[in-house]
């Protein structure tokens, strides 16, 4: 009986604790969002520092192209490997910032045709952004023989670093977000993604007043007990947290649920 009311109480306070953490959350949310917002005057070098997340190209020809940047704008760049990673591995921060009126963008750099489905994932893709609150004329999805969807491959950081910067550079970007040295899942295009955006930050290339906030991977364990890790998630250091509510998390898994070609066991098991 005793083991039965402490299991009870256990489950009890840890409920109330996840209650918390959320209404907590989404009062220092906005405090969270001026720290990655446009600043009136930029100074100092970017910053590549990391995150915690629970979450053809286009080029200008002209000034006139550039787009109008007000002081306080969030303009986010979001920067994947493949086709599913944005929703899979960035739904959180994606809604979160659509929710607060920033303007997102994404870059994809490859077509996922590991299995020659590059067509039908690029549709997916678009889908899925559309899900998220991106429009399609945001999103652009590199097909670079340098860039295949291939984990035995080395991509190019030199590419990678190039395609960034001038996105950033042509949609005025505040802040960027990518994958962490450990890729999430270990996954050789993600962690080459991190390499090339570290090269560009230590060497001092990014506009002043730009950020890159890299995703924090965590354990299988703490990805695969959903809510339940969310007290521990808060209680870690962070600088930028993104935390969804039922409303958001059923729009992130509507999102993964367009990439039709891609819902294996164990992706219905992440979701």
């Amino acid at each position: 009986m005793f083991v039965f009311v402490t299991i009870i109480f256990v489950f009890v306070a840890y409920t109330i604790s996840i209650k918390f953490v959320y209404y907590r959350y989404s009062q220092v949310w906005p405090h969270l969002r001026n720290k990655i917002s446009t600043p009136l005057n930029t100074v100092g070098n970017a910053s590549f520092c990391p995150t915690r997340e629970r979450s053809s190209a286009l080029l200008r020809n002209s000034e006139e192209d550039e787009p109008r940047v007000t002081a306080g704008e969030t303009r986010a760049l979001l920067v994947t490997a493949h086709p599913d990673d944005e929703c899979m591995f960035f739904a959180p921060t994606v809604l979160k910032l659509v929710e607060s009126q920033a303007t997102v963008y994404l870059l994809c750099l490859s077509t996922g045709n590991y299995s020659n489905q590059g067509l039908q994932r690029k549709r997916e893709l678009l889908d899925s952004c559309a899900v998220l609150g991106i429009p399609s004329d945001h999103v652009t999805i590199i097909d670079d023989k340098e860039l295949p969807d291939d984990p035995a491959v080395q991509w190019s950081t030199a590419l990678i670093s190039s395609l960034t910067l001038k996105h950033i550079r042509n949609y005025s970007i505040s802040v960027v977000l990518t994958f962490d040295g450990s890729g999430v899942s270990r996954h050789a295009n993600h962690i080459a993604i991190y390499v090339a955006l570290r090269h560009l930050a230590s060497a001092g290339r990014l506009p002043e007043g730009c950020q890159i906030l890299s995703l924090h991977s965590i354990s299988l364990l703490r990805k695969y007990v959903s809510v339940l890790e969310l007290p521990v998630s808060w209680l870690l250091p962070s600088d930028f947290c993104c935390i969804i509510g039922w409303e958001e998390y059923k729009h992130a898994k509507k999102a993964m649920l367009c990439h039709r070609s891609q819902l294996l066991i164990l992706l219905h098991l992440y979701i």
